[in-house]
């Protein structure tokens, strides 16, 4: 099993996913719960202009709760969906994962947000087993499905 953690004490977080962003060559599809890091979303913006399929599936609550995340997602580059959590409103859509180009998948405490990386202490765990990799795959394609996009 193939796991590398990093933890926010010691460095950068934005910088190893930032990587992963620039690394994909075909698809990366994440699964946040917070997301409010201009340098990620323009990360993701880059990879769907060279022709990386880009999919977010944001927290429906938190979207709608932070202007900053709304802004980000305004410029429509990064093709998003919002959902609540299995109770519907209220309930939190709370994972905290990325895969990239189906064999290497983030998750962890991490949030993709300025206070993540500035100010919280955090952790991110890569993985690169196929197994776990294509259970993260299986629930995100779940979640894309039942997803819904943005109200105009």
């Amino acid at each position: 099993m193939n796991i590398e953690l990093i933890l926010s004490r010691s460095g950068s977080v934005v910088v190893r996913i930032e990587n992963l962003i620039r690394a994909a060559k075909h698809s990366i599809d994440a699964a946040l719960y917070r997301f409010n890091q201009q340098r990620l979303v323009e990360g993701l913006a880059a990879a769907a202009r060279r022709g990386v399929r880009v999919r977010v599936v944001l927290d429906r609550n938190k979207y709608e709760e932070s202007r900053a995340t709304r802004e980000l997602f305004a410029v429509g580059t990064v093709p998003f969906r919002l959902l609540y959590g299995r109770q519907g409103p209220g309930s939190k859509m709370h994972h905290k994962f990325a895969i990239f180009d189906g064999h290497t998948a983030l998750t962890g405490s991490y949030n993709w947000t300025i206070e993540s990386e500035e100010q919280n202490f955090e952790s991110l765990l890569i993985l690169a087993n196929a197994d776990e990799i294509a259970l993260y795959q299986n629930e995100f394609e779940s979640l894309w499905a039942e997803a819904v996009p943005p109200a105009e």
